[in-house]
């Protein structure tokens, strides 16, 4: 005869429990919500230790493990829990979220169905400028005058989009044509299920700063409402380790050396021997994007580049 079956309780998160299925709202029409879940803190704890015995370990200890984990990267634990999200996204955004492909996904289907009535629409305030050190960033914002006119176009055009969309379904154009009218601010929806690994990978890219504005503010309402929930030990050594820590290279680590040695003159050294300081006869240093990333770190560390001038 078998053994009998060892009595298990499915791990919960009250805190998490209280928001399934509530929509937290993001941008103009957006929203993520939770739909279901799998697994805890406890989850990657009891996973990273195979087995133990629930009396001889303290919350303390689970906390350390995980600090642990995550600070030396030993990522198969946290593919333990797993969540599952409905999103209410603009197109152009989801085109940026699916690329990250270690997700089980399932999208509105427009050939199916008809397109969201719904687009994402831009305050005449929110006009961004594009970034002129990033070819694919943004930087400042137009005037607001000049905004109010372009969110009127933006509206006329939507709106017209949107009429033609509706006018091909009413003459019996096939769905999956007729959608080809549509923005790409229209809104869509999908079901997203990832692990916590690939989710945390998720969260390090898309809410740091160089992100896109749109899916920077998915990416939070997610890390800041939902995980912090559900996995608040993770969380709180996510934000240690990985959101705003700082990784050095082999050859920022060798200036920020001498320059914490008080040798500047050799932390010169090692930045023209890297290739960083390379001289244009008109504007001066070369724009570099090594050194560019190195600067930034500086200025956080509270240290000045030896190459800049007092």
């Amino acid at each position: 005869m078998p053994e009998p079956a060892e009595a298990l309780e499915r791990p919960g998160v009250e805190a998490l429990d209280r928001i399934l299925g509530v929509p937290f709202r993001v941008l103009d029409d957006g929203f993520v919500r939770v739909m279901d879940y799998m697994g805890a803190d406890a989850s990657i704890v009891q996973a990273a230790r195979v087995s133990y015995g629930k009396g001889t370990k303290q919350v303390s200890e689970d906390r350390g493990l995980i600090r642990y984990l995550l600070r030396h990267r030993h990522t198969t634990p946290f593919e333990m829990c797993e969540i599952k999200f409905h999103l209410r996204v603009p197109m152009d955004c989801w085109r940026q979220w699916i690329r990250h492909r270690m997700a089980s996904v399932n999208e509105y289907s427009t050939r199916y169905s008809i397109a969201i009535d719904a687009a994402q629409r831009t305050a005449p305030g929110q006009w961004r400028l594009q970034a002129v050190g990033n070819r694919q960033g943004s930087a400042g914002f137009l005037d607001e005058t000049r905004g109010a006119a372009l969110s009127l176009k933006e509206d006329e055009l939507q709106d017209r989009a949107r009429a033609l969309y509706n006018e091909c379904l009413s003459a019996g154009v096939a769905r999956e044509q007729a959608r080809k009218e549509l923005p790409l601010s229209t809104y869509t929806e999908a079901y997203w299920k990832t692990d916590l690994h690939n989710l945390l990978h998720f969260l390090q890219l898309r809410m740091a700063g160089p992100a896109q504005e749109e899916i920077r503010a998915y990416a939070a309402t997610i890390g800041e409402k939902i995980v912090s929930q559900w996995c608040p030990f993770v969380w709180e050594a996510f934000l240690d380790y990985s959101l705003h820590a700082t990784c050095l290279s082999r050859l920022e680590a060798a200036v920020i050396q001498a320059l914490a040695a008080g040798k500047a003159d050799e932390a010169l050294k090692h930045a023209a021997s890297f290739g960083w300081l390379e001289k244009d006869k008109e504007k001066g240093l070369k724009r570099n994007r090594e050194r560019a990333e190195l600067e930034e770190k500086l200025k956080a560390l509270k240290l000045k580049p030896p190459w800049k001038a007092p």
